[in-house]
Parts: structure tokens; C-alpha cells; sequence
């Protein structure tokens, strides 16, 4: 038996499903954008099914039954906030030990998961820049040039409907390889409005040219992010194998090695060691500091923001 759910005092029961998503917006301010996305994309679909699924009722009627099984719109905020603490909790990494001192906060980087996948990220980002890069510009350049025909507009609607299909596609990236909370379902949009106004709203919304101007980002940032990810791991592999290889010529000899290890004296080989041993710890301190701020970036263009959205 479904248990029996009341608004909050003072108000009355919203009478339709837009006045019942506003209240869930105003119920889940200061919450993170991404998990009001999630909520009211959820919401619009249940009660839009429980509309389907009684179409002899109003809106207010179906809103009132609602209220017993989905729940009222502060209750729902309140699990959804609840929700999000528990699998947050569930998908967080183990915790890195606390180190006091500078010394193990330096080394300490190498036992974090987030360190791989942010270092992972840095090399992917060049083959999601080229795409991402590639798609906007054709996708828009076909865009204009079928405007003059009858097949231009909805060739332009269904690009820019891919382009919001791409942008959660990226954020499943981000968050399961940076831990940037971004959204999992798609963008909340009031599917009441006429055809037309849907289209307009799509053309006018913000994240939507956001969106298009993170794709272009991409592949600067990829080239960026790949060049400098693989310059540092070769230069500290070069560094910690160049000892290691001048010890096994030292021992075979070079005709038997095929190689001849030059430019470096015999003494300055274990500082060249240590070196690259070095350069690796601050390349995996540079992938966690360009995950970060890539994560933050990735917030900022692809999810709304505004007064009812605020952090």
C-alpha cells in the first residue's frame, strides 16, 4: 500500500506538470545542476506516462494520485539528495591514505585510481577532439549549405539533436574517468509547448551553442593534453631506462646490445634515474591537475546554469 504523501504546508497541490517540476526546481536549489537534470527528466517522464496512462483525467487528478506513489515535489528532492549521497558514495574510489608530509603527498599520487583515468583521458582526448571537431564543423557546414533547400532545417534539427546526444556521451567520460559529476539523462525540456517553440527553445538555449563550443575546444585541448602526456611519460621513461641500458651494454657490450648508450658520463646516470623516476610522479600530478580543471570546464559548458541550477 503506497504510503500517503502531503505538500508542503501553505501551498497548494500543483494542478499541472509544469507547476509540479517548478516546485521540484525550487525544492532542489543549491543541489548540483547535473542531479536537477536527472530529477526533472525523471519526473516529467513518470507523470507524462501516468497522463498516458489515464487519459479521461486532468492533470490535477493525476498529480494528486501521483502524490502517493512518486511522491510530493519536496519529498522527491529529498530522495534525490539522499540518492546521491549513497551512490556517490558507492562509485567513489577508495580513499588515498592522508599523508602529512610533502614527501608522501608527492609519491601518494600513484595510489589514486583518479590519477589513471585522468592520464587515460589525456590520451583519448586527441581521437574525441578529432570527432567531436569533425562532426560540428561538417554537421554545421552542411547545416548552411542545405538552408536554401527544404531539407535544410530538419537536417539542422537533427544535427543539433546529435550534438545533445554527444554532449552526454562526453559527460560519461567525464565523470566515470575525471569524477565530475555530469548529467545522466537528457536535458529537461517542457514537451507540452507547441513543435515549434520546442525548436526555438533548442536554438536559443545557451548550453546548446556551449555545447557546440566545447566540440571545437576539444581538439586544441586534445592536442594539448596528448602532447604533453606523452612528452612527459617518454622523456621519464627515456630517464629511468637510459641507466638501465647503459648497465646492460656495460655487460653484453654494444655490438651484442645493438645499441650505445651517448651523451651521458657513467657517474650521472643515477641522478638521470632519479630524474626520470621524478618527472613520472609530476607527470601523474599533472594528469590529476588537468583532470580537474577539464572536469570543471566540462561543467561550466555542457550543463545548464542559472538561478534555479546554482551549486
Amino acid at each position: 500500500m503506497n504510503a500517503v504523501h502531503t505538500f508542503a504546508p501553505g501551498l497548494a497541490a500543483p494542478s499541472t506538470i509544469a507547476e509540479y517540476l517548478e516546485r521540484l526546481r525550487t525544492a532542489l536549489a543549491g543541489a548540483d545542476p547535473s542531479l536537477v537534470q536527472d530529477a526533472l527528466y525523471d519526473a516529467e517522464d513518470y507523470l507524462r506516462s501516468e497522463m498516458a496512462a489515464n487519459p479521461g483525467r486532468s492533470e490535477a487528478q493525476v498529480i494528486a494520485d501521483v502524490a502517493g506513489s512518486y511522491g510530493a515535489p519536496d519529498e522527491v528532492a529529498d530522495i534525490y539528495r539522499d540518492t546521491e549521497v549513497r551512490v556517490q558514495t558507492a562509485l567513489q574510489p577508495p580513499k588515498a591514505v592522508v599523508r602529512g608530509s610533502a614527501i608522501g603527498r608527492f609519491f601518494g599520487v600513484a595510489t589514486e585510481p583518479r590519477t589513471y583515468a585522468a592520464l587515460f583521458y589525456m590520451l583519448l582526448s586527441l581521437a574525441t577532439g578529432i570527432f567531436y571537431f569533425t562532426w560540428i564543423v561538417t554537421g554545421l557546414s552542411l547545416s548552411a549549405g542545405l538552408s536554401v533547400l527544404i531539407i535544410g532545417i530538419p537536417f539542422a534539427i537533427l544535427f543539433f539533436g546529435s550534438v545533445r546526444v554527444l554532449s552526454l556521451v562526453e559527460g560519461r567520460l567525464v565523470e566515470v574517468m575525471l569524477g565530475e559529476r555530469m548529467p545522466r539523462r537528457p536535458l529537461y525540456v517542457t514537451r507540452d509547448a507547441p513543435l515549434l517553440e520546442r525548436i526555438k527553445a533548442m536554438f536559443t538555449d545557451p548550453r546548446t551553442w556551449g555545447t557546440l563550443l566545447y566540440m571545437l575546444l576539444m581538439l586544441p585541448l586534445g592536442i594539448v593534453y596528448f602532447t604533453l602526456a606523452v612528452t612527459l611519460l617518454s622523456l621519464s621513461a627515456g630517464f629511468i631506462a637510459a641507466p638501465l641500458a647503459a648497465l646492460f651494454e656495460a655487460i653484453v657490450g654494444s655490438d651484442a646490445a645493438g645499441f650505445h648508450v651517448q651523451g651521458v658520463h657513467t657517474w650521472q646516470l643515477p641522478f638521470v634515474f632519479v630524474a626520470g623516476i621524478a618527472l613520472l610522479f609530476i607527470t601523474l600530478h599533472v594528469a590529476r591537475g588537468v583532470g580537474h580543471l577539464h572536469g570543471q570546464l566540462a561543467k561550466h559548458m555542457l550543463v545548464r546554469s542559472g538561478p534555479a541550477y546554482a551549486a
